[in-house]
């Protein structure tokens, strides 16, 4: 009986560090940087503004 729980936990163990490696890979592949780079400001407003 102790090997059927210990086996269930290992499994759950096992099971959670494969969930967490797929999170931290699918935070690194984020999206691509734009080519060019924009303010807040200009985002918002459409104007090349810079922040002060």
């Amino acid at each position: 009986m102790l090997r059927r729980i210990s086996a269930r936990y290992f499994r759950g163990f096992g099971a959670a560090v494969v969930a967490v490696a797929a999170l931290v890979l699918a935070a690194n592949a984020g999206p691509a940087r734009a080519a060019e780079a924009t303010t807040p400001l200009q985002h918002l407003t459409g104007h090349a503004q810079a922040l002060r």
